[in-house]
Order: C-alpha cells, then sequence, then structure tokens
C-alpha cells in the first residue's frame, strides 16, 4: 500500500463504510509506474490540468494546452512538457520551483476517460528537450509518484473543433495574445514584445479585449 490515505480520509471512508473499498482501489489501481496504454495515452491529449502549490500552501489549477505529442513519456517514471509564452506571472512554474509537488489531470472528452497524475516536478531553461519544443520558454519535467485511472462516468462528452491557433505551429507565425495589445500592458511588455502589438493588429482599450474575450476571441 501507498500512503494515499490520512486520517480525514478514513474519517469518511468510516463514515460512508467504504475503506475496505477504498483500500481495494488502491490496491487494484494505484500505479507507480507508466505502462504502454498510460503513454498511449497521455502522449495523445492537446491539453489538461496542472495543480500546484504556492509558498503559502494554497493549491491552483491551471489549464495547459497543445499540439498533441507536447506532453512527453521520457521514461516509465517521467514526463517532460514545455512551458509557452504565458503572461509573464510564471504562477505554475514559480510554483513549481517553491514546493515541487504537482498533481495533473489528463482527460479524454470524447471518449470519456482520465487518468489522474501525482508527481514531484522541476523546471529547467536548459534542458535538453527545449530543443524539441518550438517556441518553449522552459521545460516541466515531472517524477511520477503515483497515477490511476478514474472512473469516466461523470465525463460530459465534448467534441474537440480545432486546435487554438496560439499553439507554436499551428500558423507560419505564432500570433500575438491579444492582451500584449492592450494599451495599459505598452509600458511594461518583456523586451521581445516591444513594439510588436503596432505591427500585429494595432494597440486596443481593455474594454475592447474584455469584450473579445467575452466572445472567446482574446
Amino acid at each position: 500500500m501507498t500512503e494515499l490515505f490520512g486520517d480525514e480520509h478514513r474519517t469518511l471512508q468510516d463514515a460512508f463504510a467504504t475503506r475496505k473499498l477504498a483500500d481495494r482501489m488502491e490496491e487494484v489501481i494505484v500505479q507507480q509506474e507508466i505502462g504502454e496504454p498510460e503513454q498511449a495515452f497521455i502522449e495523445s491529449r492537446p491539453m489538461f490540468f496542472l495543480s500546484s502549490v504556492d509558498q503559502n500552501g494554497q493549491p491552483t489549477v491551471s489549464y495547459k494546452g497543445g499540439a498533441p505529442g507536447f506532453v512527453k513519456v521520457v521514461d516509465h517514471k517521467t514526463i517532460a512538457f514545455p512551458s509557452y509564452d504565458g503572461n509573464g506571472m510564471f504562477y505554475s512554474m514559480g510554483n513549481i520551483q517553491e514546493t515541487a509537488k504537482v498533481g495533473i489531470l489528463f482527460i479524454d472528452f470524447e471518449t470519456p476517460h482520465r487518468i489522474r497524475f501525482h508527481g514531484e516536478a522541476s523546471v529547467s531553461k536548459d534542458d535538453p528537450l527545449m530543443a524539441e519544443f518550438n517556441e518553449a520558454e522552459l521545460i516541466v519535467r515531472v517524477n511520477l509518484t503515483k497515477m490511476w485511472v478514474n472512473c469516466p462516468r461523470y465525463i460530459h462528452k465534448y467534441e474537440l473543433k480545432e486546435l487554438s491557433h496560439y499553439v507554436p505551429g499551428q500558423k507560419e507565425k505564432t500570433p500575438l495574445a491579444e492582451w500584449k495589445r492592450i494599451d495599459l500592458m505598452q509600458d511594461v511588455l518583456a523586451p521581445k514584445d516591444q513594439g510588436r502589438p503596432e505591427k500585429e493588429g494595432g494597440i486596443i482599450s481593455i474594454e475592447k479585449w474584455v469584450e473579445n474575450v467575452q466572445k472567446g476571441d482574446g
């Protein structure tokens, strides 16, 4: 048995008479290594949800998207994925450097299926995999502590229509994030983005950006 359950898990299990069921589930489904079926599923995903914990113990969840294959199974204990251009906060990446512990939910909404993946993560701008991911700013490696397949019964069915055109490789030139065109952001843009808003659609107001976001265009 792994150290999956704490005192409060046990209290709830006992209250609902599921302690034996929980132990059997742990015995049957929890893995410490990535098998071939799990590798195929993980590497086919165009998105996942990443949870991390900040310096105050506050957890957060982030959506990460890319082209299928942007998550790579390095070996039976390790996965890696790129961190692309974001909003400059580096919130998830900073959390990883601060506390290392992460949880990842890989999910398929078309053929309902999901895997929960827990591990210890690290971040590097010098990782050899940088060369394999166009426009990556950092590479995250996650060393598996435990993973398991979850029942799909509550997963609603959705169909993927298209990948975001902001994902590197979808266009000849990856578009500038629209929020970088907001007038209030111009004096704090990173050097690599200075001057781009004027060339790529022009500067806009924050009100216009909010309007576009509400339409799914931002």
